[in-house]
């Protein structure tokens, strides 16, 4: 029993770290409820696998991101963002607890396309800024999320009655085309008439949205594992700077993590 509960401690443990720029110094909370992104990050950090790297992709009113091990030494004629460790981890979300409020700490990934578990890169991080949003903007990003779930359990319906849609086909039926796919988004909402409410905003997040700003449209999409407690100015000055084309600063912004706590 006293081993388990110790293994318990260990994997909800946070962890501060801390990340220097020729900006400032953040401090970053590391999430212990994420405790592969948070083992790999310290690993890494302990390696000094981050020092000297650069934040190669600045998007003002968005966020910054580095870990790109090509960063290293890097010409400024050269393309960054490629770089990477070799493996990927698997997606951690712990959401609504953890979003993409300003400061936020997640974890870089491939796109949906090649990488549907949405599984992070082994390296790359961003730190979101964001901006901050009305009501408005908050309810149409409510509405997306929403129209989003629905077109995927659209798809999985689809997929599901495979056999019928391949059958209508071969046989070139349209009116039995059309009647299934009536069937089916009827079927997509009736399951969505009590869920609608699921893909709402807590009045907490929202509430940091408006004041405080971040990326909504991220969450639970890539895994948040993270947030900066300290030097959230950093951020901003950092996104201010200018960018040649490929959003890599037209001055190199070098970093250097440690842990601290």
């Amino acid at each position: 029993m006293a081993a388990n509960a110790a293994d318990k401690s260990t994997q909800q443990k946070d962890v501060v770290v801390e990340l220097k720029t020729e900006f400032g110094t953040m401090k970053i909370l590391l999430y212990g409820e994420t405790p592969q992104h948070r083992d790999n990050f310290i690993k890494l950090v302990k390696e000094g696998f981050y020092d000297g790297l650069l934040f190669h992709r600045v998007i003002k009113d968005f966020m910054i991101q580095g870990g790109d091990p090509d960063s290293k030494n890097a010409p400024a004629s050269k393309q960054l963002g490629a770089g990477d460790v070799g493996y990927t981890i698997p997606a951690e979300f712990v959401y609504p607890k953890y979003y993409h409020k300003k400061g936020s700490l997640a974890a870089a990934r491939q796109g949906d396309q090649v990488n549907p578990e949405k599984r992070s890169s082994g390296c790359q991080f961003y730190i979101v800024q964001g901006k901050k949003m009305s009501d408005a903007e908050i309810k149409q990003m409510e509405m997306g999320m929403l129209g989003k779930a629905k077109e995927k359990r659209f798809y999985e319906i689809v997929r599901e009655r495979s056999a019928e849609v391949q059958k209508a086909r071969a046989a070139n039926d349209q009116n039995a085309l059309m009647k299934l796919q009536s069937e089916i988004v009827a079927q997509m909402e009736k399951e969505f008439e009590s869920k609608a409410s699921d893909y709402q905003m807590p009045a907490e997040m929202k509430e940091v949205y408006k004041t405080i700003g971040g990326t909504p449209f991220l969450d639970n999409e890539y895994t948040v594992f993270g947030e900066v407690i300290e030097g959230l100015d950093v951020i901003d000055k950092i996104a201010a700077v200018e960018t040649n084309p490929g959003d890599r600063p037209k001055q190199d912004i070098k970093m250097t993590i440690k842990i601290v706590k």
